[in-house]
């Protein structure tokens, strides 16, 4: 019988918020590829193809993705997002045998999965500067001895990835909703879960995150060039364009850089690396960007300085529009986190010319007059500010 895996992809991921509103946290573009498919990309290198995917919030977007791929998928839906082990039991009538369990928003390479899909009962750990936004792994001689969710102190750096090999036995551990309880049920009743390392796994807790995850994706792309490039533009680097991209004369790219398709690129801009691009983008000319993550159908104005940001879906930045990486302290679903980033700004945003961001996160459908600062400021959806 062939290995399974099962992803969970029903969550909304909140504190990435404004970029989940309309989006599941597994659907958000990394390198012009949703999350969740690089998980798949991984799977699918170990040979295992028979996969389901547990959805629920904005199900609908995650299922017409998943059907449009070569793989094909058992979608199950989770109606109600109580937890992480809900959403699995969602998917025990579909599991046979041995499977592996997944979280569809962060990025796991294959080698890792090599390691652990054989082995009964083990789990993949990493060390991670903020040990406090996930479930912290302490060992004893290469098993897990304990698991604390979330602990406001942690004792150690190791954490887990969320990403186990199973047996189908393990349906008779779960308690309550929650994986974390039920893996630690499962090791108090006797049975060892085995620990192993994973080389390259990330999950973006915040939504300035995705900038590293989009670094690290890009580190590692194929050049191309589908679209029409001017004599005067200079690449330089790892640069991909998508078919129907035009990029004008005196432009200078320098890679890595993917850019999707229909997207138009002025005259004498600047696009630094680490830069990724959605399809039908347009960047107006003397424009210079780096280190930033556009959503599709976004419209970036004339002489501006756009660096460190995400920026979503319909935006609309007007000329002379300033962003740049500042450290502060920002409010996040009830808490201060610290932070540093440019801005990130959700989906349908408008921009008044001569705006200035810094560590500000502007939320959906808002706008922003013109010659206005946000500043680590976190301003809701729907907003105006004048």
């Amino acid at each position: 019988m062939s290995m399974q895996a099962v992803i969970l992809a029903a969550g909304e991921g909140v504190r990435v918020r404004p970029l989940t509103k309309s989006r599941p946290k597994a659907m958000i573009p990394v390198a012009n590829r949703p999350i969740i498919e690089y998980v798949i990309d991984s799977l699918v290198k170990n040979g295992i193809r028979d996969i389901v995917v547990v959805v629920g919030y904005r199900k609908e977007q995650v299922t017409r993705f998943l059907n449009q791929l070569d793989v094909s998928i058992d979608v199950v839906v989770q109606d109600k997002q109580l937890g992480t082990a809900h959403a699995l039991q969602c998917a025990e009538s579909k599991i046979h045998g041995d499977f592996l369990l997944l979280p569809g928003d962060n990025y796991i390479d294959p080698q890792s999965l090599g390691r652990i899909k054989g082995i009964h009962n083990a789990v993949l750990v990493k060390e991670h500067s903020n040990p406090s936004n996930f479930g912290v792994v302490l060992l004893k001689d290469g098993y897990v001895s304990s698991i604390i969710e979330k602990p406001a102190h942690a004792p150690s750096f190791l954490v887990s990835t969320g990403i186990y090999s199973l047996t189908k036995d393990f349906f008779s551990h779960i308690k309550g909703n929650n994986m974390t309880d039920s893996v630690s049920a499962m090791i108090q009743n006797g049975v060892p879960v085995r620990a192993l390392a994973a080389d390259d796994w990330e999950d973006a807790i915040f939504a300035w995150d995705l900038l590293k995850m989009n670094r690290r994706r890009l580190s590692n792309l194929t050049a191309g060039r589908n679209g029409t490039v001017s004599r005067q533009t200079t690449i330089v680097g790892a640069v991909s364009i998508g078919k129907g991209s035009i990029i004008g004369p005196n432009t200078v790219i320098t890679g890595p850089v993917i850019i999707g398709e229909d997207c138009t690129i002025g005259s004498n801009c600047c696009i630094m690396p680490n830069t990724s691009i959605g399809s039908r983008v347009s960047i107006e000319p003397f424009t210079l960007i780096g280190n930033i993550l556009v959503m599709d159908d976004t419209v970036i104005g004339s002489h501006s300085r756009i660096v460190d940001a995400v920026i979503g879906e319909r935006c609309t930045l007007a000329d002379h529009t300033s962003c740049s990486k500042a450290r502060g302290l920002l409010e996040v679903e009830g808490g201060l986190i610290r932070s540093e980033f440019g801005a990130i700004l959700g989906d349908n945003v408008i921009s008044g010319p001569f705006t200035r961001y810094q560590n500000g996160i502007v939320g959906n459908n808002s706008k922003v007059e013109g010659n206005e600062s946000v500043i680590s400021r976190n301003i809701p959806d729907g907003s105006m500010v004048i």
